[in-house]
């Protein structure tokens, strides 16, 4: 069982965050990334928002570190935990600039990226940024096959419905030229896409019945018995885990999500400082081993 982490800091939810991490900046990032290495978690992540309306900041949240300078950072003050951008909105982004801008960050860190990407939700930062939000989903699509056509490829070709390019050179590139994509989401056409294009399917916002009965559906697919590998499923518990204060508790949640169909979990902690988030990862393995 593979584990990882919801960074503290880099996003800040309302109601699901503690006050020491309003003024945490840097250091304490980096204390929790070496802190995790250290004790062999799996990955750690870092969302992306680029603005968000003032309307959904209170349901929402405002603040969200930009993910390829955070893990940019993160990458240079570890050696092995893997640096997850959980998720990147693909219609922000044209796929050959997440090719050159995280193939390089890949390559400084010595193949630890993992591209989690998303759809998208917030209308507002779309038009902000001049993207098209009524066929998002056909364009993350057509950008998926793209990613997995030009990752790690220094002369990458690529024709689609919405993404055309040849004769262009990309230097440096990724480590490998497979593609390491998690999707997000919470829909069964997030997980047909995952089943489609990527190594994991990483929801949220879901209980693990709901997970377990759609991949129980999604099994029966014609995508899922072409795939060449087991699609690996991150899941993320839910409410955040206490296991210094109620290590049962903690136990039987991620037995229950693990029966869910986790084949790997992404953790949220509750913790009132920075040194007693650092007591819970170190406690949290134990359950599982125990």
């Amino acid at each position: 069982m593979r584990l990882g982490i919801v960074t503290p800091v880099v996003t800040r939810l309302p109601r699901a965050h503690s006050r020491w991490e309003v003024d945490a900046g840097i250091k304490e990032i980096a204390r929790i990334a070496t802190e995790a290495e250290r004790l062999g978690y799996d990955h750690l992540t870092c969302s992306e928002h680029i603005a968000v309306p003032n309307s959904v900041v209170a349901t929402r949240g405002a603040t969200y570190w930009d993910p390829l300078a955070t893990l940019g950072f993160i990458a240079g003050c570890t050696r092995t935990i893997r640096l997850a951008t959980f998720v990147l909105v693909l219609g922000y982004h044209h796929p050959l600039e997440i090719v050159k801008r995280y193939g390089t960050l890949d390559a400084i860190s010595e193949g630890r990226v993992i591209l989690g990407v998303g759809v998208g939700s917030l209308v507002e930062e779309f038009e902000l940024l001049g993207a098209s939000f009524s066929d998002r989903g056909k364009r993350a699509d057509d950008a998926l096959r793209a990613l997995r056509a030009s990752w790690g490829k220094s002369v990458p070709e690529y024709h689609g419905e919405y993404f055309d390019y040849s004769d262009m050179t990309i230097d440096p590139v990724a480590t490998s030229t497979t593609a390491p994509i998690w999707i997000g989401g919470q829909s069964a056409r997030s997980l047909a896409r995952a089943v489609e294009f990527g190594e994991a399917w990483a929801p949220f916002g879901l209980k693990p019945n709901e997970v377990s009965q759609l991949l129980a559906a999604a099994e029966s697919s014609a995508s899922w018995s072409q795939r060449t590998k087991p699609l690996e499923v991150f899941l993320q518990p839910t409410p955040p885990l206490d296991p210094v204060g109620d290590p049962e508790a903690t136990r039987r949640t991620l037995n229950e999500w693990i029966a869910g169909g986790a084949t790997g979990l992404t953790l949220r902690f509750v913790h009132h400082s920075l040194d007693h988030y650092c007591e819970q990862l170190e406690a949290l393995p134990t359950l599982l081993t125990s």
